[in-house]
Parts: structure tokens; C-alpha cells; sequence
């Protein structure tokens, strides 16, 4: 057996939580490839920090063997959705910045790539990734998908010997994320360079995947060839058992609302720099209709939703109504967003306080990122129902900076659905959940857009995923892919 290029042996975390139930062992080995896969919050992303040499131990041991002159944390390598924060600096920015265009507080793509490393490294990884195109894009306008794509580029230009991948499928479409597994074919072929994927769903692991690492309720199960991994139905249904079934919390039911079209566009023109992101855009939206937005990476789908939110300064210079009121005729932002379900995975990088879970379901009330109002006691019962509704009820009272991507997911989702809103607007839903979530998630989506009246749009770039409900699409198209 040769030398492990990372070995762990007993390793117990210093701090209480999260930690691990059991000392945990593992090696990584040459020509290996590992998926580590399980439920949210069964501690992929703890697994993968531990990696890094980032979490201080208690007991045990973390060794390296890998050859280089470079510190470590240029030889193994992590990308995970968190890093979005250092590309946005988000902690020091408000919500709606990124639809300022005049605010530039942000550098372009090309100074963020070429500030260290190799250029002739960058270039060729520019080239390979086909994003020529967002070299003079502001890092605050580009799209989660496209933000991703820069990320990897950024951790590849060092040319790592491990590189961690912490669900690298999110916010990509569906020839990005061929594109992508074809790249780490070519990254396994050129030797060299150990790939680690953490995933939430196996129905993710691409081929070059060689052995993996279940991982559930903080306990690391014994390492398996992906072979034995994909044959045993058995564990794969114990650890992503379905949840038992929910009732949605009572709504009271208001008056017919007197609009028939929740959204009338026309000829909607949204530009920012020499970068035209919608052009001659029509749509309707009648009251009740549930919409699947679709588009590849970049095409404008989050502008679009910016627009509707209300967070885009370019609705004033367009020609559309919502909810049988046109744009500009006096109303704040706050009467748009209070008939407004929204969620998507942006606002994670918003929600920098340290917010117990229920406040942070609580602030949909207000449409705040966080809460400033204090919520009566019928308010923080509905916010709790919902939680339960999204089986994250024993979340309450945990910090939502120390939860997992995939928990905050659905803390977020349950925030949308709190006020019972006439629309929803719902970008990617499904990001970072495992598979029993994703049914859930689905379940009560069609639960509760099967009330009258309610109307849904529903981003996605996993056409198997849109919920039956769904009868009605939108494409959005761009002139060519950029990945």
C-alpha cells in the first residue's frame, strides 16, 4: 500500500460542535478519488475542513505527505458556496448592491484571477473554462453559476495536489456540469492531483469518483469502493430515509384578489455597462399560473427575479405591472415584496449575524436580512410550524452561521413560505438538499400551490426536478455558453 498523501488517525474536535460522534480515521491515498456523501447536517463539509488542517483537534492526529515547497493551503485545496463570501466581500455589502451598477466596490473577474499565481496558468484555465466574457464583469455581477466557475478557476491556478470540491454542481446548468465532469477527467488523466467531491446526493457522483466515504448524523461509516457504494440500495435508503409526513400550518384565506396578470412585461430592456442582460422581454404571469424559469448560466434569470423583487433600480425605466399595478406609480418596495415569497441561494451570503434559525425564518415577515422587528407570539408560532413543515424544527434555537449549507437552505425556504405569500419565487429550491429533502421540498411546493390564487415562478436547471404543478415554461437564452 503506498504512503497516504493525507492520513487521520482518532481525531476528536476541539470544539463541542460540530463534532464528530466517534474518533474519526481515514487516508487518502495516490490515484484515489473519493465522494464523501450524506444527509444535510450529517458533517460533509466538518469532514472536509478537517481535511484542510483548518479545525484544531483534542486528540489525535492530521498528517500530510505530500511533496512541494508550498504552504499547505496551496496543496490542498477547498472550494465550497462559502467561499462566494471573499468574492463579494458580502459582509460589507447590502442586499440590492448587486443590482446598483453605478457601485463598484467590487473588483472585476480578471483582477480577482490574476492576483496571484501563474498567469500563463490563469489564461490557460480562462481559455479551457470558456469565460473569456466575464474577465471585465464586476465580481457583484455575476451570476451564482458564473461565480462557481471563477472559484474553481481560482483554486486551480495553484495547481493543487488535493483539490476539495464542496458540492460543486450548484448553480451550474446542465452543459456546465458536463463540461465540468469532462474537466475532471482530463484533471485525472494528467495525474498528479487527488479529487475530494463532497455531495449531498448520490445521484451527483461523477465517474471518476473511485472510492466513498458515507458520512451520517456526524459519524464517518467505513470507506467503500464506488462499486460496492452503488450496489448497496440498502445503506443508500437508511441514510436518505424519506421523513414522515407534515401539515402545512393554518393560513387564513383573504380576499379574491381584484388583479388577474401577477406579472405583465414588455419590451423590458436591463443593461449593465456594455453587458445587456434582458433585451425586448415579454412575459405574462396570470394570477394561480406556476411557471418554470429556465436558462443556462448567465442568461438573466436572477435579474429577472431582481426585477420582480423589487431590488432593481432598472424597473422604473421598463414597462411592466405586478399584481395589476404598474412599476413606478408610487409604491414602495416593501407593499411589492410584502405579497413576495422569495428564496435562493444569494441571500445566504447576506445573513452574516449570528441569528438563531427561527429569527431567521421570522425576518420573512418583514422582508428584512435579519430581524429588526420584534415578532408577536402568533408570528414566532407560525415561523416555528413552518420549520416543522421543512423538518428543521430542531434548528430552532441553533445559530444559523454554524449549521450546514444544505440547513440553511431550508431555513431559508420555510422564510419564503412564512407570511403566506401570493407568490413565490423560488431560485434553485432544490441546491445542496439531499434526496429525502428534495421530496419533501417537492411535496410542499405542490401542497401548498394547490390553495387558490397562488401562483409560483421556479428557477431550476434540473428539469427532473420541477414539480408537477408546473405546467407552464420560460426560456431565457444567451448567445453562447461560457463555461
Amino acid at each position: 500500500m503506498s504512503t497516504p498523501l493525507i492520513y487521520i488517525s482518532n481525531a476528536v474536535l476541539r470544539n463541542p460542535e460540530p463534532r464528530f460522534q466517534v474518533p474519526l480515521s481515514f487516508e487518502l491515498h495516490p490515484h484515489q478519488h473519493w465522494a464523501v456523501v450524506g444527509p444535510n447536517g450529517a458533517g460533509k463539509t466538518t469532514f472536509a475542513n478537517l481535511l484542510t488542517g483548518k479545525l484544531p483537534l483534542a486528540e489525535g492526529t492530521v498528517k500530510y505527505s505530500i511533496d512541494g515547497n508550498a504552504p499547505l493551503y496551496e496543496k490542498v485545496k477547498m472550494v465550497s458556496f462559502c467561499d462566494m463570501y471573499s468574492l463579494a466581500d458580502s459582509r460589507h455589502l447590502y442586499y440590492q448592491q448587486r443590482w446598483h451598477s453605478a457601485e463598484e466596490e467590487t473588483p472585476l473577474v480578471r483582477d480577482f484571477i490574476n492576483r496571484s499565481g501563474s498567469k500563463t496558468e490563469v489564461q490557460k484555465l480562462v481559455t479551457l473554462f470558456g469565460v473569456e466574457n466575464l474577465l471585465d464583469k464586476n465580481i457583484i455581477c455575476l451570476s451564482s453559476g458564473e461565480l462557481r466557475k471563477i472559484l474553481i478557476i481560482n483554486a486551480l491556478k495553484s495547481v493543487p495536489k488535493v483539490l476539495i470540491l464542496d458540492n460543486p454542481y450548484i448553480g451550474l446548468d446542465e452543459k456546465s456540469r458536463m463540461l465540468l465532469n469532462d474537466l475532471f477527467v482530463q484533471l485525472v488523466q494528467a495525474g498528479g492531483m487527488q479529487l475530494v467531491l463532497i455531495l449531498s446526493d448520490p445521484n451527483e457522483i461523477p465517474d471518476v469518483v473511485t472510492h466513498v466515504l458515507p458520512i451520517a448524523n456526524m459519524q464517518c461509516l467505513p470507506g467503500v469502493t464506488i462499486s460496492c457504494f452503488l450496489a448497496g440500495t440498502e445503506l443508500q435508503n437508511t441514510m436518505f430515509a424519506r421523513s414522515k409526513s407534515y401539515i402545512l400550518p393554518p393560513m387564513q384565506e383573504g380576499f379574491a384578489p381584484s388583479y388577474h396578470l401577477v406579472l405583465d412585461m414588455h419590451n423590458v430592456q436591463v443593461r449593465y455597462g456594455a453587458y445587456p442582460i434582458l433585451k425586448d422581454f415579454d412575459w405574462q404571469v396570470k394570477r394561480g399560473e406556476k411557471w418554470a424559469l429556465l436558462g443556462p448560466n448567465g442568461a438573466g434569470k436572477s435579474t429577472l427575479l431582481s426585477l420582480i423583487c423589487g431590488d432593481n433600480p432598472q424597473a422604473y425605466a421598463n414597462n411592466f405591472s405586478l399584481f395589476g399595478k404598474k412599476r413606478g406609480t408610487g409604491e414602495s418596495i416593501w407593499e411589492i415584496k410584502k405579497h413576495i415569497g422569495y428564496a435562493s441561494p444569494e441571500q445566504l451570503l447576506y445573513y452574516r449575524d449570528s441569528l438563531s434559525c427561527l429569527d431567521v425564518v421570522c425576518s420573512g415577515f418583514f422582508d428584512h436580512v435579519g430581524l429588526h422587528r420584534k415578532c408577536t407570539p402568533l408570528q414566532r408560532q407560525a415561523a416555528w410550524q413552518w420549520m416543522e413543515v421543512f423538518g428543521i424544527a430542531k434548528l430552532k434555537e441553533s445559530s444559523f452561521l454554524k449549521i450546514s449549507f444544505g440547513e440553511q437552505h431550508l431555513v431559508m425556504l420555510a422564510r419564503a413560505f412564512v407570511k403566506n405569500p401570493e407568490l413565490l419565487l423560488l431560485d434553485e429550491p432544490m441546491h445542496g438538499l439531499d434526496p429525502a429533502n428534495k421530496a419533501r421540498v417537492t411535496q410542499v411546493i405542490e401542497t401548498f400551490c394547490g390553495q387558490k390564487n397562488k401562483s409560483l415562478i421556479y428557477v431550476t436547471h434540473y428539469f427532473g426536478e420541477v414539480p408537477k404543478c408546473i405546467v407552464q415554461r420560460k426560456n431565457l437564452t444567451v448567445d453562447r455558453y461560457d463555461f
